[in-house]
């Protein structure tokens, strides 16, 4: 046997572990997941130290690699991210429980009774690059939702991942659950094995660039959720409040320049332009944001020119570019042709241009007066996040517990047969909703 055939082989095994170990997280009360959860927490907190180091060792080695900025400031875990991280793991317990929810409660006819009611999907297969956080908010969420894991972080946060994946198996082995629930893949041949057990995973969440989210959707049978660009537009209306506008588009591009929520492109209104450019320009400038712009902008301040290739770049870093438009028609429609359907904002006082830019947008997220970054599953309150999904059909946006659940239909009689509903003497259903 080869050595390709023994990685799959094994990784085959430890999926059906994982499948059998999600199965039986499916099977537990809410109490059971949240002293999980919180043995989860306890175990992360104790790790501390532990983690840190080995997250230390990662931006070694990743400086040592020559590693691009916004990689390395997506790898890079402090103390206090950290902190925060674990507090996001005690937040997703205090969530109600997406499981069991009864959806649909109807009487077919007497003693014949529908439910549609929420259950896990079953093992979610989560590819990102650095990050390591990311494997602590995928954990919890999966055992809240009853969900086993199959995880691959980048290459750059392998000793991250290792470390935090082994802090959250003590936390569940605490309260005596199998550690198999969750998992960690290490090598980049283990994605393309993993892709092709559509027999054993149910859901694949990659979060990467657009050429990695593409390689997976090409290559895999089992379902694909998540958004491949965050190219994020803030467009400033003839109706806006300057001093507004300034704000937020200040803070939509440096709050977090490395996010996928973080503006990349500001559009702005020719009659307002004059008034507002040269503020926001300096603002930016201010916080180390180099500006490229079209003819327009540049006219009113000096800045590199942007090129087509501009407009449909995510940066990841502070970099922006900034265009002048005549309506906001042409800004819909710039977003629309340019946009990743991530998230838009669009800064006015009139009513009227916010709801034509929430209603015509197509992106997961459409905001009126504030930052693009508020798109995100903890400032939702959904706790945490999986992911982000720019795709039609929901889960759409950040999906957190409620995107993690399926539902199946039950159906309960007493002896029941279609064939008294059919034929010339067919009984009527009643078709009546219970509470």
């Amino acid at each position: 046997m080869t050595v390709s055939a023994i990685a799959s082989e094994s990784l085959a095994e430890s999926a059906r572990q994982t499948r059998a170990s999600a199965r039986h997280l499916g099977t537990l009360s809410t109490s059971e997941k949240n002293a999980a959860i919180e043995a989860i927490a306890n175990a992360l907190e104790a790790a501390s130290e532990e983690i840190l180091a080995a997250n230390a060792a990662d931006c070694d080695a990743a400086r040592a690699d020559g590693i691009p900025k916004p990689l390395y400031d997506r790898l890079k875990l402090d103390a206090t991210k950290l902190q925060g991280a674990i507090a996001g793991v005690r937040n997703v317990a205090r969530l109600p429980d997406p499981v069991g929810a009864v959806q649909l409660h109807r009487e077919l006819d007497t003693g014949l009774v529908l439910k549609r009611i929420t259950c896990p999907l079953g093992v979610l297969g989560i590819i990102f690059e650095a990050r390591p956080d990311a494997v602590i908010q995928i954990s919890s969420l999966a055992v809240k939702s009853g969900n086993g894991a199959i995880l691959k972080g980048g290459k750059e946060a392998v000793r991250s991942c290792q470390a935090i994946v082994a802090a959250i198996h003590r936390g569940l082995e605490n309260v005596g659950l199998p550690a198999e629930a969750i998992a960690l893949l290490t090598t980049r041949e283990e994605i393309v094995e993993l892709l092709k057990l559509d027999n054993l995973v149910d859901l694949i969440i990659p979060r990467g660039s657009n050429s990695f989210v593409r390689f997976v959707q090409d290559n895999t049978r089992i379902p694909v959720l998540g958004h491949a660009d965050g190219i994020c537009h803030v467009y400033v209306d003839k109706s806006a409040d300057t001093n507004k506008a300034v704000s937020i588009a200040v803070d939509a591009k440096i709050q977090y320049p490395a996010a996928c929520n973080a503006m990349e492109t500001l559009l702005v209104h020719q009659n307002i332009a004059e008034a507002f450019l040269p503020e926001a320009a300096q603002a930016l400038r201010d916080r180390g944001v180099e500006l490229r712009g079209d003819e327009a902008a540049r006219q009113i301040v000096e800045m590199p020119p942007a090129t087509e290739a501009d407009w449909r770049t995510e940066y990841n870093d502070l970099v922006l570019s900034v265009r002048v438009v005549d309506s906001l028609e042409t800004a819909v429609d710039l977003i629309n042709t340019y946009g990743s359907r991530h998230t838009d904002a669009i800064v006015t006082e009139d009513e009227t241009a916010a709801r034509t830019f929430l209603n015509q947008v197509d992106a997961a997220g459409v905001f009126h007066n504030c930052s693009t970054r508020f798109s995100d599953g903890f400032r939702y309150g959904f706790g945490a996040e999986v992911g982000i999904s720019t795709q039609k059909l929901p889960p759409r946006g950040p999906v957190g517990l409620d995107g993690l659940v399926t539902y199946k239909y039950q159906v309960v009689g007493d002896g029941h047969v279609a064939a008294t509903y059919a034929g010339r003497d067919a009984k009527p259903f009643t078709h009546r909703d219970l509470p």
